[in-house]
């Protein structure tokens, strides 16, 4: 199986991301992930931050002359914001003065749960990791994960389906229109006249110092049936996929195909009937369950939709209580985005991208890619012969 950890906090000297499993001989260069990481920065409603960082990635092991090699791959990306913060942010023991110290936690943060769990006298312990700034060593991590997932005919892209309450119009628009649509949106979303009033939306409540969430999609073409397993529990591909995607920091909520419209649909509406071809095999008319089966892919594409808060960080805070003084005051504000719903599909899709990738990796095996795509094939005539 794949794995990864990432290292990191938003103004220290730089995100770095350790991703295992990856075969040998995986074509991949910095400018595969460099895209990803740029995507990630775009949208209408990004804070100041976005301004002074450059996400790029270095190769730190795991690749040699343009390909994998099988051993960890470490990647690195440089947080330019550090030169600002070289003081505030140093691993030695100087003496900072009170003035620096975050008091006043934020709510809907981590921010003070965190601080009592790890004993913190300043929130700037906890703010610095919990912070979104992290996901950029993810998508570094996913966009990996979509070059190997290329190998066998599988693409993850995302686009906006709702900000602020206002829903994109997603009828009589194909695949390829979609993508081509949302890459070329500053909302990243297909519908533009929903464009027009996501960006309105998200420009009124930043005049009211205010934030919006709102709701994005993220889709895998090319599936086949067999991913995951029915077997235990914790091997239900949506199930890790729910987990990846609620990692995501300020996601509330995760759901596949129609989701919670079964709760209004009775069964002979609400399940995909399925159909046979001899060109084709077996396949759905209808994707309600979103791709996946008792926990195992069906050979539909898989649709998730997950729904992000506002984040927490307001220009005109919230009430809250300092934590030394136990007074009432209003809550830090923090430099932030009024809005990250764009920027939280492309790291939905580096989250879908890295479990899909897993799973491949557990059902086919093979430390090279020749050994693993041989795997595969065996695998698809068996599909193919059912």
């Amino acid at each position: 199986m794949f794995r990864f950890v990432t290292a990191g906090e938003s103004h220290g000297k730089e995100l770095i991301v350790i991703l295992e499993g990856v075969p040998a001989g995986l074509k991949l260069k910095a400018s595969d992930i460099n895209v990803d990481l740029a995507r990630r920065q775009q949208g209408f409603g990004r804070g100041a931050r976005m301004k002074i960082e450059k996400d790029a990635v270095e190769f730190i092991s795991g690749v040699r002359l343009g390909e994998t090699i099988g051993s960890p791959i470490c990647m690195a990306i440089r947080n330019y914001d550090w030169d600002n913060w070289k003081r505030i942010m140093s691993a030695e023991d100087i003496e900072l003065g009170d003035k620096t110290m975050q008091l006043k936690p934020r709510p809907g943060h981590a921010d003070l749960a965190a601080a009592i769990k790890y004993d913190r006298c300043d929130l700037r312990d906890i703010l610095e990791r919990a912070s979104a700034r992290e996901t950029a060593a993810r998508v570094a991590c996913g966009a990996v994960c979509k070059k190997f997932l290329s190998e066998f005919g599988l693409k993850v892209y995302s686009f906006t389906l709702n900000i602020a309450g206002v829903i994109a119009d997603m009828s009589g628009l194909g695949e390829e229109d979609i993508i081509l649509a949302s890459e070329n949106s500053p909302v990243r979303t297909p519908d533009r006249k929903a464009e027009k009033k996501m960006m309105e939306a998200i420009s009124d409540a930043e005049n009211k110092g205010d934030t919006v969430g709102g709701v994005f999609a993220v889709v895998a073409t090319g599936l086949f049936p067999g991913l995951g397993s029915h077997t235990q529990w914790d091997g239900k591909l949506e199930a890790k996929l729910s987990m990846a995607l609620m990692s995501i920091q300020a996601v509330k909520g995760v759901q596949f195909g129609l989701g919670f419209g079964f709760a209004s649909k009775k069964g002979s509406e609400a399940h995909d009937e399925i159909l046979y071809s001899k060109k084709t095999g077996f396949f759905r008319k209808t994707n309600n369950a979103g791709g996946i089966e008792g926990g195992v892919s069906n050979g539909e594409n898989i649709l998730v939709s997950c729904v992000m808060k506002p984040i927490p960080s307001l220009k005109k805070p919230l009430g809250s209580v300092n934590i030394r003084t136990k007074q009432k005051v209003a809550a830090e504000a923090v430099r932030s985005d009024v809005c990250a719903v764009p920027a939280a599909g492309v790291i939905g899709e580096a989250a879908v991208a890295f479990e899909l990738s897993s799973a491949i990796k557990e059902k086919f095996g093979g430390d090279s890619m020749g050994e693993t795509k041989n795997n595969f094939d065996s695998y698809q005539k068996q599909v193919r012969e059912f």
